[in-house]
């Protein structure tokens, strides 16, 4: 079982404090202004989602936009979870194969058998535990899920070290395959440009936001490199959009954006927030 390594300090520790938290995200002004309700019949319309991972009080509402809407379709039976390497351990691809990750909302199992399809069709992609050992890019998008729907659904926890293009391609036409016959949905864990002014920030993010709403990872990854934009989950992104679009993605759709400095009120070094969501 993965254990929860940033409990505590990303979000609370204990559930019944979590569980407030997160209906603080989704109540509050930056929020959607509500709190999520899952419907019984089941509707299949988001393929995928942007969402932020820093800590709770600064991105909780920004996050909250894309699980709110996620409820609203119903339960999928697979999440895949994509998420930025900050620690730097690990393989290039780096999937989870613990039975079980745990939250203080309780355990999530994991879909080995949609991991072991990804590993045999990525080339970069290994099981290794390493990787997620210290990571929080997927595990803060956990909490959330529980939230809304409980139990019931599984996962597949990916870190990216190596985030270039080629590696995301290859990725996201391995997921798509994995994901052809399956209720699944595709979460990609990023924060946007870091300790930018709010100006400097929105420029560039806007940059962005604008390739990933042309559902263009090329247009994406240049703009990255050319305008030295510090997102730090590219490749997961990438990987959603190319999964996406091999799963029959029509149209992206910019939920929220928001900056650190909408919290905190300093605009002088902000960090940048997006929930986007991809759709059929």
């Amino acid at each position: 079982m993965r254990k929860p390594v940033v409990a505590g300090s990303f979000y609370l520790g204990s559930a019944p404090g979590l569980r407030r938290q997160i209906e603080d995200c989704f109540q509050h002004t930056l929020g959607p202004g509500g709190l999520p309700r899952v419907p019984k019949v089941r509707k299949r319309h988001i393929l995928g989602l942007i969402s932020p991972h820093a800590g709770y009080i600064y991105s909780g509402a920004v996050a909250a936009h894309g699980f709110f809407q996620l409820a609203s379709e119903g339960k999928p039976e697979t999440i895949v979870i994509l998420g930025p390497n900050h620690q730097g351990m690990g393989a290039a691809v780096a999937l989870s194969k613990e039975d079980k990750w745990q939250t203080p909302l309780g355990y999530v199992e994991i879909d080995t058998e949609t991991g072991e399809k990804i590993v045999s069709a990525a080339h970069w992609a290994r099981w290794d535990e390493l990787a997620h050992s210290w990571e929080h890019s997927v595990e803060v998008q956990i909490p959330f899920l529980q939230y809304i729907y409980e139990t019931g659904f599984r996962i597949v926890p990916i870190t990216m070290l190596h985030q270039d293009l080629e590696v995301s391609r290859d990725l996201g036409q391995a997921i798509a395959t994995a994901l052809k016959d399956k209720d699944g949905v595709i979460i990609a864990s990023t924060d946007f440009s870091h300790y930018e002014s709010q100006s400097a920030a929105s420029t560039k993010n806007g940059l962005a936001l604008e390739a990933i709403l042309n559902l263009n990872p090329e247009q994406l990854v240049r703009v990255v490199s050319s305008h030295r934009i510090s997102m730090c989950g590219p490749g997961p992104v990438m990987t959603m959009l190319t999964a996406c679009q091999q799963l029959g993605a029509k149209e992206a759709r910019l939920l929220r954006y928001a900056t650190s400095g909408d919290i905190t009120g300093d605009y002088s070094q902000v960090v940048g927030y997006a929930s986007v969501e991809v759709f059929k």
